[in-house]
């Protein structure tokens, strides 16, 4: 090739017109090419930062529930404590204090009629509360105190058995024992409740409310002048006696 020609070529102008024009357009498609991946990288670091801020994001929201589940049981109510049964509540809340006023009564008793504090006003007299009629215990203690029958007499102090028994029942006590002193019926429970005879008792390791075996001694004056409670049978009316010819 001439040095002419090798000028031609290497300068633009040499193509004229059209040619330049090519030699244009090639340059324009070569920038672009190279342009395009450094646009790509571009994008993709662009797009980087935001794929971690969602990572973020979602790490955030996935751990709230964690955190809302092992929070539940610290939120749990405490459950509250059972109130108290009426049955309890009943059995501490009877009791007679000594010198204060015998609780008055009127209640049925063996053979028809009845019995009343007023019956013995100025005299002194003895209940004995019993948990239920020929039982073993129940009926040696009636029988201890119909033995003792006329030294209560000659002491002057009247003796009255009183249980929860029907009257009926009660007949049938006095009779199969030949026992000498009334026995009143209270199948209600008050006068039983009024001399603090009525409460909580176990048996077997199960709980329950009946009478709890007790005795009254009321003074002439018509006050309590000794209170026993959970009696033992054996020498109790001996005791009794004691105590009332002392009073």
């Amino acid at each position: 090739m001439s040095k002419e020609s090798q000028k031609k070529s290497s300068n633009p102008a040499s193509y004229g017109k059209a040619g330049g024009n090519r030699l244009a357009t090639a340059a324009k498609k070569a920038v672009t090419k190279t342009a395009k991946p450094a646009a790509a990288k571009k994008s993709a670091s662009a797009k980087a930062p935001k794929s971690k801020a969602g990572a973020k994001t979602s790490a955030k929201t996935s751990a709230k529930p964690v955190a809302a589940k092992s929070a539940a049981p610290k939120a749990a109510k405490t459950p509250k404590a059972p109130t108290a049964k009426p049955a309890a509540a009943a059995a501490t809340a009877s009791g007679l204090a000594e010198g204060a006023k015998a609780p008055a009564f009127k209640l049925p008793r063996d053979g028809g009629g009845t019995a009343s504090l007023a019956d013995y006003a100025g005299k002194k007299l003895v209940l004995f509360f019993y948990p239920k009629a020929n039982t073993p215990g129940c009926t040696k203690e009636a029988i201890d105190f119909t033995r003792l029958s006329k030294e209560f007499a000659a002491a002057g102090t009247a003796v009255l058995g009183v249980s929860a028994d029907s009257v009926k029942a009660q007949d049938n006590f006095r009779d199969k024992h030949d026992l000498a002193v009334p026995l009143i019926s209270d199948e209600t429970h008050e006068m039983l409740e009024a001399y603090g005879a009525w409460g909580e008792k176990s048996l077997y390791g199960r709980k329950f409310l009946g009478i709890i075996r007790s005795t009254v001694l009321i003074g002439a004056d018509g006050r309590v002048a000794k209170v026993w409670r959970n009696v033992k049978v054996d020498g109790h009316a001996d005791a009794v006696l004691a105590a009332a010819k002392q009073l």
